[in-house]
């Protein structure tokens, strides 16, 4: 099980996400770094715990249309492996976050319309450049009407539509440090489609008893953001 830290970024800083309430986050506070900028922010997770995959979480385009592209190709240029969220809608806009060197790009169930959208996005940028989000907020999936509402169901229809990738995410447990709760859900898509889907998951993290627990349920990889800015820095250095 690999852990993958995560860049909220808004207003082109850092911010620290809570529980999807993003008109509410402000600039990160972080033991590692008095900076905010995403470039900063990064070394440093990468200088204390030596990451160099990262998960980006482009709120700016998420939210306004207004992707920061340039952004992440000064983290790449910098050596990092970036799975990028910059919400995407089209095969288009796929294709342009692929083009800043990004490794995968992020298609997310509260920005793709339909799952036929994201089959075309599948096939124009394949399978393999491509995690599907599975968005949910308490609970309750965040797609457009013709995904349904049943979130196991919803898992299945991106599958179907040839993503091998899935993150599972309850922003309601983004940064709450109340542990994750997307554990029964993926344990449910597991037993569904077996070993041959890479599960993802994370949102609420506190400690390395959650992380055993979700290594145990046979997680793939695991988002983790807040937790890393803590004062006692508890991961260590590898």
């Amino acid at each position: 099980m690999r852990l993958i830290p995560v860049l909220d970024i808004l207003n082109r800083v850092v911010v620290r996400g809570v529980a999807g309430n993003r008109d509410q986050y402000q600039p990160l506070e972080s033991c590692l770094t008095n900076s905010v900028q995403p470039l900063d922010v990064a070394r440093a997770l990468r200088s204390r715990f030596g990451f160099h995959e990262v998960y980006v979480a482009d709120l700016d385009a998420i939210m306004h249309g207004r992707a920061g592209h340039d952004l992440c190709r000064q983290l790449i240029a910098d050596g990092f492996h970036l799975l990028v969220d910059a919400g995407v809608s089209d095969p288009e806009q796929a294709e342009r976050v692929l083009g800043t060197g990004a490794e995968r790009v992020i298609v997310g169930l509260e920005s793709c319309p339909s799952p036929a959208v994201l089959r075309a996005i599948v096939e124009a940028v394949t399978a393999d450049r491509v995690l599907f989000s599975l968005d949910l907020k308490s609970g309750i999936p965040l797609g457009s009407a013709p995904w349904g509402s049943d979130a196991a169901r919803i898992a299945s229809l991106a599958i179907d539509c040839g993503v091998g990738r899935l993150i599972v995410l309850d922003l309601a447990g983004v940064g709450a440090g109340a542990g994750v709760p997307t554990l029964p859900l993926c344990q449910q898509i597991r037993a569904a489609h077996g070993g041959a889907i890479e599960i993802i998951t994370g949102g609420g993290v506190r400690d390395a008893d959650d992380l055993k627990l979700l290594e145990q349920a046979g997680i793939d990889g695991v988002l983790v953001a807040s937790v890393l800015h803590r004062a006692d820095c508890w991961l260590g250095g590898g």
